[in-house]
């Protein structure tokens, strides 16, 4: 791979398509591409609103409403408005639609026209999302957003942004390798997009035929989505999901520049603009709130296996390197954004940077105590779980109920406190049992040939390199506090 001098040119003069433009990732990429290359051309925003009224509410409250553009605010002081007014130009849209959902012609044709990049952020990331949704989005979304850039006379690259998760439960090194058209985790053959489509369509006939309410419609699309996914192998409708889409854009490329990135877990930012931004709750961030407001009293899980988590901003910097090296590659390429093999962490860590986060900042409960800090317990075999569930839970909640019944529901708010401790421990377990004992570690030998390819200058600028990471300093400083005061906004 050829050197990389200048990341940062790489975008100058530019004209960058961004999806899911309200997500997380998305607004790491689009601020740091306006704060070290102010001479790009033009964003283009896609925002799902209905209207141009709507689509600027929400670009506001949303995206430059956030703290994490106040650094390039504080650059550009009371030109701010006017330089976002000329480099960004907001489009009401949905990628689930033909043509991305835009309504008027002539941007479209205009954006035909200038579209130098395309980054495709937009996905829904619910682990159990509704299969028609999901498969709109994450499936659909993907051929809509290729369908476009095959119009882009200029178009150097499509950056789709997937998940490392779409390997499932795999165990062992998962490689940087394209998925191919109907390959299963599990080897059970059948898998058809096009199948799958119909199925959805079919389903949603019948509900309706049958006249079901909203709520049970809505039951009967996620279990549907559920179902399809552990059929062929996958543990939850999002992953299964983001690897349909990952093999509609390399069967449909038709030689288009495609880069496919694959993030683990990605976390609050590390540096940049500032440390430990984050908006929202994901993956290992539900342990820490749950702790913070005494839900979780237990988990299950390996505390010696890896978890895989990476820095927000080392993601966005992987990125815009992705999209500078590999512009007008006619190649697919698939890159993990990962920890596991350059600077693993397990999750003992976690819990040791929790305990020593919480014994330094002790949590205030609902009288206005200090509550004491103390090491959660965790099980890493269901028996074990199960049976500290029943004695911790299930035996107390079922004393209190016979107890309500026979004095008029005196502890009816000790019941439901209880009730609620035991049913959002149920629920996370259910949600990451299969992370909390994933046993598989993702390669990333493409991505570390590209950290090689970096000018020594751009490495501090454009830092995506895990072995820079001091995880205990970092979860204990940077990404609990971050956590915490994302929670209380």
């Amino acid at each position: 791979m050829e050197e990389l001098n200048s990341i940062a040119d790489s975008f100058k003069n530019k004209s960058i398509l961004v999806t899911g433009s309200t997500g997380f990732l998305a607004k790491l990429f689009v601020e740091k591409v306006l704060r070290v290359q102010p001479e790009v051309k033009k964003l283009y925003l896609l925002l799902r609103v209905t209207d141009a009224k709507t689509v600027t509410q929400r670009f506001r409250s949303e995206v430059i409403g956030k703290e994490l553009f106040r650094v390039l605010k504080e650059k550009h002081g009371k030109g701010f408005d006017s330089f976002i007014a000329e480099k960004v130009s907001l489009i009401a849209g949905d990628i689930s639609c033909v043509n991305l959902g835009i309504e008027e012609t002539n941007l479209v044709e205009t954006m035909w026209k200038e579209v130098d990049i395309i980054v495709n952020s937009a996905a829904t990331t619910n682990f159990y999302e509704r299969y028609d949704v999901a498969m709109g989005i994450n499936v659909l979304g993907a051929k809509h957003v290729l369908d476009f850039a095959k119009k882009c006379v200029k178009l150097e690259i499509l950056l789709h942004v997937s998940t490392a998760y779409v390997a499932g439960e795999k165990a062992g090194v998962i490689l940087e390798k394209p998925y191919q058209m109907g390959e299963t985790l599990n080897e059970v053959s059948g898998l058809d997009v096009d199948a799958e489509l119909r199925l959805v369509e079919e389903r949603l006939k019948e509900l309706h035929t049958d006249d079901v309410e909203p709520h049970l419609e809505r039951t009967s699309m996620k279990q549907l989505g559920l179902q399809r996914a552990r059929h062929f192998g996958w543990p939850n409708t999002y992953v299964f999901t983001k690897a349909l889409g990952e093999m509609v854009l390399g069967h449909h490329r038709a030689g288009l520049p495609l880069v496919i990135l694959r993030p683990t877990m990605i976390t609050s930012t590390l540096q940049e603009p500032f440390p430990g931004w984050m908006e929202g709750t994901r993956t290992i961030d539900t342990l820490i709130i749950g702790y913070a407001k005494e839900q979780l009293t237990c988990f299950l899980g390996d505390l010696e296996l890896i978890m895989d988590i990476v820095p927000g901003d080392m993601v966005a910097n992987a990125m815009m390197a992705v999209a500078a090296a590999h512009g007008n590659h006619q190649t697919e390429t698939i890159y993990h954004v990962s920890t596991s093999v350059s600077n693993p962490v397990n999750y003992a860590v976690l819990l040791d940077s929790g305990f020593q986060y919480f014994t330094k900042n002790p949590r205030v409960g609902k009288d206005g105590r200090h509550l004491e800090t103390h090491r959660i317990p965790v099980y890493s075999d269901i028996t074990s779980f199960h049976r500290y569930m029943i004695l911790r839970y299930r035996l107390p909640l079922e004393a209190l109920r016979v107890t309500n019944a026979a004095l008029c529901r005196l502890f009816q708010g000790t019941y439901d406190d209880l009730s609620r401790k035991y049913k959002f421990v149920m629920h996370l377990v259910d949600l990451y049992k299969p992370y909390a004992f994933f046993k598989g570690c993702f390669d990333d030998l493409n991505l570390e040939r590209l950290r090689r390819a970096v000018a020594e200058e751009e490495k501090a600028k454009f830092c995506f390199d895990p072995k820079r990471i001091d995880w205990e300093d970092y979860l204990a400083n940077v990404h609990i506090p971050g956590v915490l005061k994302c929670m209380r906004k």
